[in-house]
């Protein structure tokens, strides 16, 4: 299987609901890219594919699940001078608080 030439960091973040945010921290400027297993697919055999986010300058980068279904996360140096160094973290969406009945 062909792979994208230029370096990149995987995260699989599995099954995730809308709503959740990632919260992707880097050391320097790369590209964060989230899709979903159809896209990562594309993106492993350089096909066309579609994402949410992009060229990261600063850190962290939050970005948010559009919709329920399993996401991955690559950070990668395409167009850059370095892979950084990276680490992705899930914050589940806010659940609504009840209200006391007056």
């Amino acid at each position: 299987m062909t792979a994208p030439s230029f370096r990149f960091t995987h995260y699989d973040i599995k099954g995730q609901r809308a709503g959740t945010v990632v919260e992707v921290t880097l050391n320097t400027v790369n590209n964060v890219r989230m899709m979903n297993v159809g896209n990562f697919q594309r993106f492993r055999e350089l096909l066309d594919f579609k994402y949410i986010g992009g060229v990261a300058k600063k850190s962290p980068v939050r970005l948010v699940i559009p919709e329920d279904g399993h996401w991955h996360v690559i950070v990668d140096m395409e167009g850059h001078h370095v892979l950084a160094d990276s680490s992705v973290k899930v914050i589940p969406p806010a659940t609504a608080v009840p209200r006391k009945a007056s």
